[in-house]
């Protein structure tokens, strides 16, 4: 079992879908975890309720819109203010809509860019120093096979992802003299509330699972270990990697 027992861990979008599974991996590790949600506060509590009930690590939630450069601000702030520190960035939160590029809205554009890249500059701007600081820290982003290959009717979505692959890059070779290691997980189709109205629609879901060499989507916890890895002291020499976690549909470094 991976041992993240008094590491002090922030993850965004961790109220549903691969970033509840991310914070319920984390806290089973035995990390103190801040992790973000937007709008559902219920299940953010539940899911706090949950975890404080298994164990002594610190949870707390936090109310933040990580593409406001102000609420990134605040819960840094809090982070540090609840636990002293953070050591372990996992940037998740991010929205997937879908539009044909001659009709889609600019404001789609403008929205899809703010919060899926722009949320990751606020976040390592705040963070950074604290790391550097401490000479140590692990940014984990998730990104998507979409930024890797680009994906038709979606290309604010993968023109984001695109930019979260090329920033991991580019702070691993910055922030690894201080000690930081930067990575990324990119999946490709996982079952979330996000993609659960696509595949209300069996045909369309059996087609996807066809162009995957393991013939299945997976679950939210299959993309949470991953994480879980890079986050650990199994991977101290791992900088600037994208890790794939799409069953072989995407077949790419």
């Amino acid at each position: 079992m991976i041992n993240l027992s008094g590491k002090v861990a922030l993850i965004t979008g961790g109220s549903r879908g691969i970033g509840k599974s991310i914070v319920r991996l984390f806290h089973d590790a035995g990390a103190h975890i801040v992790f973000t949600y937007h709008s559902s506060q219920t299940e953010a509590e539940s899911l706090c309720e949950e975890l404080r009930k298994k164990s002594n690590s610190e949870v707390f939630a936090f109310q933040a819109d990580c593409g406001i450069k102000r609420d990134v601000q605040s819960l840094v702030e809090n982070t540090i203010e609840n636990l002293g520190t953070i050591e372990i960035l996992v940037h998740n939160a991010g929205i997937w809509t879908e539009g044909a590029i001659d009709t889609m809205a600019e404001n789609s554009w403008i929205e899809t860019i703010q919060t899926n890249l722009h949320s990751a500059y606020y976040l390592c701007r705040e963070i950074s120093p604290v790391m550097k600081k401490q000479r140590s820290g692990r940014i984990i982003f998730i990104s998507s096979t979409a930024g890797q290959r680009g994906e038709a009717y979606h290309s604010h979505y993968a023109a984001s992802k695109g930019g979260i692959i090329s920033l991991t890059k580019s702070l691993a070779d910055e922030l690894g003299p201080f000690g930081i290691r930067t990575n990324c997980v990119a999946p490709g189709w996982v079952r979330t509330d996000m993609t659960g109205a696509v595949f209300a629609d069996k045909a369309f879901l059996k087609k996807i699972e066809q162009n995957i060499p393991l013939r299945y989507v997976p679950q939210p916890e299959e993309i949470a270990g991953p994480v879980l890895f890079l986050a650990s002291d199994l991977a101290l020499h791992v900088n600037g990697e994208i890790l794939n976690v799409n069953g072989g549909s995407v077949l790419c470094g």
